[in-house]
């Protein structure tokens, strides 16, 4: 079984009911073990309305929570220092670097906040 991180925007949109984010998740799920970064837990948490918060904590709990370790921060300031953008921010490297490390994919529906040549992406219209 691969890994995937599903990355903020797949998880919120999976959260508001999008359609095309319950498929790629229901999907996903038959043939990959889905992961995301503890970034994108505190990136939900920051624009969660009260009312989701049980629905958020269900969704959380379901994935596999990967923390920020020295290799991925080490990895992340990598992509940060190499990729030349202005608009590239830390947490897009820290989620992009926990992919990296650990072997994962990285499901995004924003492909172009991931500009690194090394990470594997799967870009999700939604």
């Amino acid at each position: 079984m691969t890994r995937l991180v599903l990355d903020t925007d797949i998880l919120i949109n999976l959260l508001r009911g999008s359609a095309a984010a319950r498929d790629f998740v229901a999907n996903a799920l038959e043939e990959h073990e889905l992961l995301c970064s503890v970034i994108t837990v505190a990136e939900i948490w920051t624009g969660m309305r009260v009312h989701e918060e049980q629905a958020t904590r269900l969704l959380i709990d379901s994935l596999k929570v990967i923390e920020v370790n020295q290799t991925i921060a080490e990895q992340a300031g990598r992509f940060k220092g190499t990729v030349k953008s202005h608009v590239l921010e830390l947490d897009d490297c820290l989620i992009a670097a926990t992919a990296f490390c650990t072997g994962a994919a990285l499901a995004t529906g924003n492909g172009k906040h991931y500009p690194m040549k090394e990470l594997r992406k799967i870009v999700v219209q939604m």
